[in-house]
């Protein structure tokens, strides 16, 4: 999910599409969300990692 934001992240910003700038965004600050609730040791979505 994180990777999946930096790639919309780089489209959106080299052609000028806002939306998907703001996806890019969305996608990444929940994949660090995740990715954080994950290695501290918290269940994510019923598994006990998140990659």
């Amino acid at each position: 999910m994180i990777f999946a934001g930096l790639i919309l992240l780089l489209i959106g910003f080299l052609t000028g599409i806002s939306i998907l700038w703001t996806v890019g965004i969305i996608l990444l600050v929940v994949g660090a969300v995740l990715w954080i609730l994950g290695s501290v040791g918290h269940a994510v979505g019923g598994r006990r990692h998140y990659w």
